[in-house]
């Protein structure tokens, strides 16, 4: 028996801020919008099939560290420098780009780090 993924959590303090800049980021869209219990407002996200979604929950903390999981992306077109270009015009901040590493450290609009790779 195995468990599978059924979505990547991302706690933050605006959803839907932070899933319009990952909308536009990955090319998903918005699949759902649901209330836990409390009144809170979930905002949940995906692309195309095999496509993990993103579930965006509100919480009243602030990021202080930092993540211990973080995504990945690459360039489904053009190279990893128009990417970063592209990131930065949507609301992320670059972070690091250090000439011996292949990627580009960056932070979306609520400082959650993810990296840039040179397109596959």
């Amino acid at each position: 028996m195995n468990s599978r993924i059924l979505a990547i959590a991302v706690d933050c303090r605006d959803a839907e801020a932070l899933a319009a800049f990952w909308c536009g980021a990955l090319g998903y869209r918005v699949t759902k919008r649901w209330k836990d219990a409390k009144g809170v407002e979930y905002v949940e996200i995906e692309g195309g099939e095999g496509e993990p979604m993103l579930l965006f929950q509100p919480v009243a903390d602030e990021k202080v560290v930092k993540n211990r999981l973080h995504l990945d992306l690459f360039p489904v077109e053009g190279g990893q420098s128009d990417e970063v270009r592209r990131l930065i015009g949507l609301g992320a901040k670059q972070l690091a780009d250090e000439p011996e590493f292949p990627w580009v450290v960056m932070a979306d609009p609520e400082g959650n780090e993810f990296c840039v790779l040179p397109a596959r």
